[in-house]
């Protein structure tokens, strides 16, 4: 096992690929890429998501929590 001889000829594979602008050596890479991005756009976008729900809707919270508490005597009415 020759580490720096595997990493080095990973390293030229890597730099000839950029030069020559093939970057996927089949279908199946340029289907696993998509897939990667997808997947890092769906977390992202979750994440985006998490933000507003938190720093945007915490001031409606407040109004929530009048209601039921106002509703509570209502519901409980119901048992």
């Amino acid at each position: 096992m020759n580490i720096p001889e595997d990493l080095q000829d990973q390293v030229n594979d890597v730099v000839s690929r950029l030069q020559s602008k093939h970057f996927f050596q089949s279908d199946w890479d340029i289907a696993a890429c998509a897939i990667f991005f997808i997947f890092v756009g769906m977390i992202l976008m979750l994440f985006i998501l998490v933000l507003i729900r938190c720093c945007c809707c915490c001031c409606c919270d407040a109004e929530k929590v009048n209601l039921v508490t106002q509703l509570h005597p209502f519901l409980l009415s119901f048992r």
